[in-house]
């Protein structure tokens, strides 16, 4: 527990995941003060070097370490990318550091889901998923299967309506055989604005992760006094 307006950095990868963040925190932490860290061509370095390389690990983690020098309690990654590097943060800062998804991933495991669906609009989301999930599979659900399956739609990112990318991404998950899944997990902070579009046209639950992630941090940083939330302060 660290104090009732506790500062929580944020880094972003897009802007639209920074809005989506900060909706979220607004909602679900509004006690939090939020810093917004951006870096606007971390997707598109990643995707142009096919992945995660050592300097591009090696510039998230300048990043993250900017925020705990500016004195963040708390750090989310809204860039699913780069969740990875979040395990090496954790060894060398003793601050909470959320990976992206990684409580909605914790919610929809322990949820009744058999078949879950991974679906991205960028290449570098969808192994960083999985490979989360894959992870959380033995400490969230030892005792139940849980088949899990992937899809990609590049074409979701350029889409300009919310019910384009919805159509995009059902698409994609339809070419995977993936639509068929009891769940939808959205696997960008950017993709959330198509989910309801998107729960109608499967007439499946689909999830995203900023919601999740607020309400981790809030519990991890501030103590539950069952009082009302004081209004949100979004730092410049």
């Amino acid at each position: 527990m660290i104090e009732s307006h506790p500062l929580v950095a944020m880094i972003h990868a897009v802007p639209t995941g920074a809005r989506i963040a900060q909706q979220a925190f607004a909602r679900e932490f509004p006690q939090a003060t939020v810093w917004n860290v951006l870096d606007d061509r971390l997707l598109d370095d990643a995707r142009d070097a096919g992945g995660l390389t050592e300097a591009l690990r090696r510039r998230m983690l300048r990043l993250i370490g900017h925020t705990m020098d500016g004195g963040a309690h708390g750090l989310l990654l809204t860039c699913s990318s780069y969740g990875e590097v979040v395990d090496t943060a954790r060894a060398l800062w003793d601050v909470p550091v959320l990976k992206s998804d990684e409580a909605l991933f914790k919610a929809a495991l322990a949820g009744p889901f058999e078949r879950i669906a991974v679906v991205a609009s960028t290449p570098p989301a969808v192994p960083a998923a999985v490979a989360q999930l894959e992870a959380l599979i033995p400490m969230v659900r030892r005792d139940r299967p849980v088949d899990l399956v992937t899809a990609l739609s590049e074409a979701a990112a350029d889409a300009d309506t919310p019910e384009a990318t919805a159509r995009h991404l059902a698409d994609a998950l339809t070419a995977a055989d993936a639509a068929d899944a009891d769940a939808v997990l959205l696997a960008q902070y950017s993709l959330a604005p198509a989910r309801d579009a998107l729960a109608e046209l499967l007439e499946v639950p689909v999830l995203d992760g900023a919601g999740a992630a607020a309400r981790e941090l809030r519990g991890l940083l501030i103590p539950d006094t069952g009082q009302p939330a004081p209004a949100a302060a979004v730092a410049p």
